[in-house]
Order: C-alpha cells, then structure tokens, then sequence
C-alpha cells in the first residue's frame, strides 16, 4: 500500500512588468521567464498582455465598456498561472489597464480595483522612456 504524503506548496513568486507602450515590457519578461527556468530549474510561467491579445483579436482598441473584462482576464490569467508554477512573470497587470484607461476615456472605475490586485505581485518591474518610441500599432496615438 501506497504512503500519502502532504505536500506543502509555498504560493509563486510574481515579477510584474509594467510601464508605457513599446518599452519593451513583452521582450523583457518573455526573456527573464526564460533565463529563470533555465537557471533555476524551477516551473517558470510567462503571462502575457491580454489587452495586446484582445486588440490584435478585435483589430482595433477597446472601448470603455470592455476595460473591465480585459483587467479581470489578465489577473485570471496570472492566478491560473500561479496555482500551477513556482514563478510567473507577467507582460503587465491590471493597473496599467486601469491607467489607459483613466488616460484614454478619463475612466477612473478601475483604479481601486487595479491597485488591490497588483499588490498581490510580489515584485514590480517598471519599464523606462529611454528608448525611442515605436508605436506598436494597437494603442490609441
């Protein structure tokens, strides 16, 4: 007869990349996803912007309306990631879904929302302006 064994899981470390369009959050965190599991052997998970899926999706940008669903898939995104791995490092959070928004439709509904989930992120990577910028075609100009 098999022994049970509890096994006790500690919760994944998050890394969240955020900052402005074409800063290079996706190269950045596609990248340090990959160099971790390769130097630490650990479950790596990369999480990637669902508002760049969405708008590349829909061939064009979301309306105020969708603002709400576009958050609350990325964080169910990053938690189904973080049940299943040691580390996940995530293409941005919430927050910055809430910051185009507040910037684009002075929307600011999803702000305390956006803040309460990206605090659950355990360390927050933000991106500079020091490269020149490229719009990426899928944000408003």
């Amino acid at each position: 007869m098999s022994e049970a064994r509890s096994v006790s899981i500690a919760p994944a470390i998050t890394i969240a990349v955020v900052g402005a369009e074409s800063t290079g959050k996706t190269t950045l965190a596609a990248d340090l996803a990959a160099a971790l599991a390769a130097q630490t052997g650990c479950r790596v998970a990369w999480v990637p912007e669902q508002l760049r899926e969405w708008c590349e999706r829909s061939g064009r940008t979301p309306q105020v309306h969708e603002q709400a669903s576009i958050l609350r898939a990325q964080h169910e995104r990053i938690d189904a990631a973080a049940g299943a791995h040691d580390i996940v490092v995530c293409d941005t959070t919430a927050l910055m879904t809430a910051v185009y928004s507040r910037i684009f439709f002075g929307d600011r509904s999803l702000d305390q929302r956006a803040v309460a989930l990206h605090r659950r992120v355990g360390l927050t990577l933000l991106t500079a302006l020091d490269l020149p910028w490229v719009p990426d075609g899928l944000q408003l100009v």
